[in-house]
C-alpha cells in the first residue's frame, strides 16, 4: 500500500495543465448554443406555435396538445441538427441529484425505422416511481409515476441527448421531486407578493423570485482520490490528521489560480456558457484546493436547474483534467467546508427590486414592507428553514471555519437595524430615509473615492441582508437549492398573505394605506425582534442568548427534520399549496432514511479502513520497533539497553493502546449499527445512528489520526492531507 501511495503522489505531482480548446467565437456568439431558448424557438417553430408557447410561459398557462406536437417537431429537428441522438425527461428526484432515461428518436414502421418525436412524448413519460426515494408513497408493486414537461425551463443538449426539464409525481398525484413544490412555492410568492406590490403600483402583474447561488467545491488529483477509499465511497475523508500548514496563513483565498485549475475553470466556463449557465465569477476559496464559481442571478426555477446541471458537468470536466471534484460540505476536517450561498431576492415584472431601497418615501415604504415581512416569516419558521438546509453532510460544516451556525438568525447591518428601531419607536406616519452608497475618501490622490455599501457583511450569519437581497448562507454545497427555496418562498408567501389581510382590515376601518402599513410593520418588527442578530454567531454567548430568545437550537440532525411536521409548518405549506400533509410525512421519511444510509455507508467504510488498512500497518510498524528494541538490548548491556530503548518501548505501548481502542470502537460501532437496523421507525433509526454510531466514528478517527503521527511515513498507506490539499 505504501508503494501505491507514493506512486500516486508522483503521478499527481508530474501532471501539467491540459490545454483547453477555446472557441473561435466570443462568448456572446456561442452562449446558449445547446439550449432551446427563444431565439432557437423562433428559428425552428412556426410563428403561431412560437407565440402560443411564449404566451403560455409568460402567463403560466397550459398549452394545447396541438401546440405540444408542433413544439416537439421543431425541438427534435433542432436537437438532431446539433448532433443529438436521444431525448430524455430530466428531473430532480429526492436524492439531491438529477435523473434521466434516454430514448432514441426512432419508431418502427412497416418501411423501417423512422425518427419521430411526438408531443405526447415531450409532455409526459412514465418513470418507475418505486425505484426512487418516495417515503412509502409508492411500493415496488405500485411502480407507476409520471414526469411532465416544465415549459418555463428550456430544454438543452447534454452530450448527444436532448434533456427536457420535467416535474416528477406519483400515480396518485403526490410530488416525488424538488421541482414540483418549488414551482408551487414560486407561484405562491408570486400571488402573495403581487398583492402587496400593487399597494404601491397597480401595474404590477407578477412578483418574481430570483436566486444567485455561489458554488464552492474542492479539487483533488484523480490519482490521489483513487487511493483514498473514503473519498471514493463517501466524498469525504473519514480520517486524516491535519497538515502542519493548512489555511492559517490565509494565502489561498483570492490567490493566483494554479495553472491546472485555471485550465479546468476555463473549460467548465465554456461548457456552462454553451448550456446557457451565466457563469461569471471564479476564484480560490479560503481552504487549500478549494474554489468557487458564481453565476449571474436568474429566476429561481431556472437558476436551480442550472445549478444541478452545473454539478453534473463539473464532474465530467474535472475528469478531463485528471481531477475529481468534491462537493461534500466537509471533505477535510479542520479547514473550511463548502457551502452554496443562496442569494435570494424578489422583483416585480415592472423592473423594481423589492429588497432595494428606493429614491422616494413611497419606494422606501415598499422596501421596508417586504424586508420586515421576510424577517417575520424567518422568525416564525426559523426551525423549518434550518431543517430545509440540514443533512448528514452539511452537519459537519455548520458552525465551523466560517460556516454559519446551526441557529437561524438575520443580520441586517447597522443602518437597516437603526431604521427598524426608529420605526418601532416612532409615533408618526413618516418614513425614514434609507441612504444609498456613500463615498469614502481615503486621502490618497491615486485612489478614487470608494462607494461604501449601506450594510457590512457578517460571515457568521446564516441569513444576512446584503443590500438588495438576502443571503441564505447555511445551504450546503452538495444540496439541491430547491429545498431551501421551497421553504423560504412558501414561508414568506404565507406571511405576506396574512399581512395583506390585516392591512386591508385596517383600511376598511377607515385608516389610510400608509398608516395601516406602518402600524402592521411596527407590530412585525416587535414580534420578530428575536431573529435579529448582528453579532458573532460563533460565540457561546450567542447560543445561550438564542435559546433565551426561543430560537430553534436543536443540533441533532434527525430531530431537526421534525420541524417539517410541526403543525405550523403543515398549515403553512398547505395554505401556500406547496405540500400536502401526506407529501410532508413522505419527505421526512426520505430525509431520515437518507441520513441513516449515509452514516451507515461511512461507518462501514471506516470500519474496513480501520481493520484492513490502518491496524495492519500499525502492527507492522510496531513489529519493526519491537525488533529494533530486541536488537538494541542484545547489543548493549541490560541497564544501558533499557535506557536507550525506553522511548521506543513507550511508543510500542502507545501504539498497542491506540489499536486496542480502535478495535474496541469498531466492534462497538458494528454492534450499534446492528441494534439501530432492527428499529423499524425511520426517525428512531436515524436518531440511533446519530446518537450511537457517529460517536464511535469520531473516536475511531481520533485514534487513527494519532497513529498517523506515529507510524513511519513510508509505511502509511493513504495519501495524507498535505498531499491531498497541496498537490495541484
Amino acid at each position: 500500500m505504501s508503494h501505491l501511495r507514493f506512486k500516486v503522489i508522483e503521478e499527481a505531482f508530474d501532471r501539467k495543465a491540459i490545454p483547453v480548446e477555446i472557441p473561435v467565437e466570443r462568448p456572446e456568439e456561442y452562449y446558449g448554443k445547446y439550449v432551446f431558448n427563444r431565439k432557437k424557438m423562433l428559428e425552428y417553430l412556426p410563428r403561431e406555435t412560437y407565440d402560443a408557447l411564449v404566451q403560455a410561459i409568460d402567463n403560466k398557462e397550459h398549452i394545447s396538445r396541438e401546440v405540444a406536437d408542433s413544439v416537439a417537431a421543431g425541438m427534435k429537428q433542432w436537437a438532431i441538427d446539433n448532433g443529438a441522438r436521444h431525448y430524455s425527461h430530466w428531473f430532480h428526484p429526492l436524492t439531491d441529484g438529477t435523473a434521466e432515461k434516454h430514448d432514441a428518436f426512432i419508431e418502427l414502421q412497416e418501411e423501417g425505422v423512422v425518427e419521430k418525436f411526438a408531443g405526447k412524448l415531450l409532455v409526459q413519460q412514465e418513470p418507475d416511481a418505486s425505484s426512487f426515494p418516495n417515503g412509502g408513497i409508492r411500493n415496488t408493486f405500485e411502480a407507476r409515476g409520471y414526469s411532465a414537461w416544465d415549459i418555463s425551463s428550456p430544454a438543452f443538449i447534454l452530450g448527444k441527448t436532448l434533456c427536457i426539464p420535467t416535474i416528477f409525481i406519483s400515480y396518485t398525484g403526490e410530488s416525488l421531486d424538488y421541482k414540483t413544490p418549488l414551482l408551487r412555492a414560486i407561484n405562491s410568492i408570486d400571488k402573495a407578493g403581487t398583492a402587496i406590490a400593487r399597494y404601491f403600483d397597480e401595474n404590477v402583474k407578477h412578483v418574481i423570485s430570483y436566486l444567485g447561488w455561489e458554488q464552492e467545491y474542492f479539487l483533488v488529483d484523480e490519482a490521489l482520490y483513487s487511493a483514498r477509499p473514503d473519498l471514493v465511497m463517501t466524498g469525504r475523508t473519514l480520517m486524516g490528521h491535519e497538515s502542519a500548514k493548512n489555511q492559517q496563513l490565509e494565502d489561498h483565498y483570492f490567490g493566483a489560480i494554479p495553472s491546472r485549475v485555471e485550465a479546468f475553470m476555463l473549460d467548465l466556463e465554456i461548457e456552462c456558457h454553451k448550456l446557457g449557465i451565466p457563469a461569471k465569477t471564479r476564484h480560490n476559496e479560503v481552504a487549500p484546493n478549494q474554489f468557487e464559481l458564481a453565476p449571474i442571478y436568474e429566476e429561481t426555477n431556472l437558476a436551480n436547474d442550472h445549478n444541478l446541471l452545473l454539478m453534473t458537468i463539473m464532474a465530467e470536466v474535472a475528469r478531463r483534467h485528471n481531477f475529481r471534484v468534491l462537493l461534500h460540505e466537509k471533505p477535510f476536517a479542520g479547514i473550511n467546508g463548502s457551502g452554496k450561498h443562496n442569494n435570494w431576492s424578489l422583483g416585480t415584472d415592472t423592473g423594481v427590486q423589492l429588497f432595494a431601497p428606493g429614491k422616494t418615501p413611497k419606494d422606501n415604504l415598499q422596501f421596508i414592507t417586504f424586508v420586515v415581512n421576510v424577517m417575520a416569516a424567518v422568525h416564525r419558521h426559523n426551525g423549518l428553514l434550518k431543517a430545509s438546509i440540514m443533512s448528514a453532510t452539511n452537519a459537519h460544516r455548520l458552525g465551523a471555519n466560517e460556516a454559519p451556525p446551526a441557529i437561524i438568525s438575520i443580520f441586517t447591518g447597522k443602518q437597516l437595524g437603526e431604521i427598524l428601531d426608529s420605526l418601532e419607536k416612532s409615533n408618526k406616519d413618516e418614513l425614514i430615509d434609507f441612504a444609498g452608497k456613500e463615498g469614502l475618501n481615503l486621502g490618497v490622490s491615486q485612489i478614487p473615492e470608494i462607494m461604501v455599501d449601506n450594510t457590512d457583511r457578517n460571515r457568521t450569519s446564516p441569513f444576512a441582508f446584503t443590500g438588495n437581497r438576502f443571503e441564505f448562507r447555511a445551504v450546503g454545497s452538495s444540496a439541491n437549492c430547491a429545498s431551501a427555496m421551497i421553504a423560504l418562498n412558501a414561508a414568506v408567501a404565507e406571511q405576506l398573505t396574512e399581512f395583506k389581510t390585516k392591512v386591508d382590515a385596517r383600511i376598511e376601518r377607515g385608516e389610510s394605506l400608509q398608516h395601516a402599513l406602518l402600524e402592521e410593520i411596527k407590530t412585525l418588527i416587535v414580534q420578530s425582534k428575536s431573529i435579529h442578530f448582528d453579532g458573532n454567531g460563533y460565540s457561546d454567548e450567542w447560543k445561550e442568548e438564542a435559546a433565551r430568545r426561543g430560537l430553534d437550537c436543536e443540533t441533532n440532525v434527525p430531530k431537526i427534520f421534525d420541524a417539517y411536521l410541526k403543525q405550523s409548518s403543515i398549515d403553512m405549506f398547505k395554505s401556500a399549496g406547496v405540500f400536502s400533509e401526506i407529501e410532508l410525512h413522505a419527505r421526512n421519511e426520505v430525509k431520515w432514511e437518507m441520513y441513516t444510509k449515509k452514516i451507515q455507508i461511512e461507518a462501514r467504510v471506516l470500519g474496513d479502513l480501520a481493520l484492513n488498512h490502518i491496524i495492519p500497518i500499525a502492527t507492522r510498524y510496531q513489529s519493526h520497533l519491537v525488533d529494533h528494541v530486541i536488537k538494541l538490548k542484545t547489543l548493549f548491556d541490560k541497564n544501558k539497553g533499557e535506557n536507550i530503548t525506553s522511548q521506543d518501548i513507550a511508543t510500542i505501548e502507545t501504539i498497542s493502546e491506540y489499536m486496542a481502542v480502535i478495535k474496541a470502537e469498531v466492534a462497538k460501532m458494528v454492534e450499534a449499527r446492528k441494534m439501530a437496523n432492527r428499529i423499524e421507525c425511520e426517525r428512531e433509526k436515524a436518531i440511533a445512528y446519530h446518537d450511537n454510531v457517529v460517536p464511535c466514528m469520531d473516536t475511531i478517527r481520533d485514534y487513527i489520526d494519532k497513529l498517523e503521527l506515529m507510524v513511519d511515513n513510508e509505511m502509511w498507506p493513504l495519501p495524507k492531507y498535505r498531499e491531498l490539499l497541496f498537490i495541484r
